[in-house]
């Protein structure tokens, strides 16, 4: 039985979708994977975290994904709309906001395209960012280690992970970029989030 091979490469509809949402956000670059906290876990290792401070009320996956790439939690009460900055690295969860020209220079920039956020997908996430270094290392981190050749002829010098975006979620987050509006609220902030510091998870972390 032969196998018919296909002239594009499907993945290129990933770039596609990334191109939209670095045009909408005024973003430079625009790097898909698999879901907002990934995307987290991704630039907190890139920036080598080793402290952070957050809102005690947010999603529980913000802290883990922290503590996950290696860093310290420190929760704050704080207040916060749209996105919060996981001080004092220039990394912000935008989990809640998808506007245009959202983009912050200087900065990397979480999105969710998770079902319950305003571009939804189902699941995915996107890193808005102006730094060319990160975008490379996230394009690899995000993929096992490999760069944007033929597997059969990459040369594998980094550990990776399998946290990339897949053409079908792309497909659909293009689709609906066509009629997605100018501007949009963002979601209500807290919307019953916990406080964290009642999980016995977090009884070693930091309270302000």
């Amino acid at each position: 039985m032969t196998h018919k091979s296909i002239k594009h490469n499907p993945y290129k509809i990933v770039q596609m979708f990334e191109e939209e949402v670095a045009e909408y956000t005024r973003a430079p670059f625009a790097v898909s994977v698999d879901s907002c906290t990934n995307a987290l876990f991704l630039v907190c290792k890139y920036y080598k975290v080793t402290e952070a401070t957050i809102p005690k009320r947010t999603y529980l996956s913000v802290p883990m994904s922290i503590m996950h790439a290696g860093g310290d939690v420190v929760f704050e009460d704080r207040d916060w709309k749209g996105i919060y900055q996981l001080k004092p690295y220039p990394i912000y969860d935008s989990a809640k906001r998808f506007t245009s020209d959202m983009y912050i220079p200087g900065t990397a920039m979480c999105l969710s395209f998770h079902i319950k956020k305003l571009l939804s997908i189902g699941k995915g996430g996107m890193i808005l960012t102006d730094n060319y270094k990160m975008v490379e290392w996230l394009r690899k981190a995000r993929y096992e280690g490999r760069g944007e050749v033929n597997y059969k002829d990459d040369s594998i010098d980094m550990l990776g992970w399998n946290m990339y975006m897949t053409p079908q979620q792309a497909a659909h987050g293009l689709s609906l970029m066509q009629n997605y509006p100018e501007h949009v609220d963002d979601l209500a902030e807290n919307n019953g989030y916990r406080d964290l510091t009642e999980f016995p998870i977090f009884k070693d972390c930091k309270i302000l």
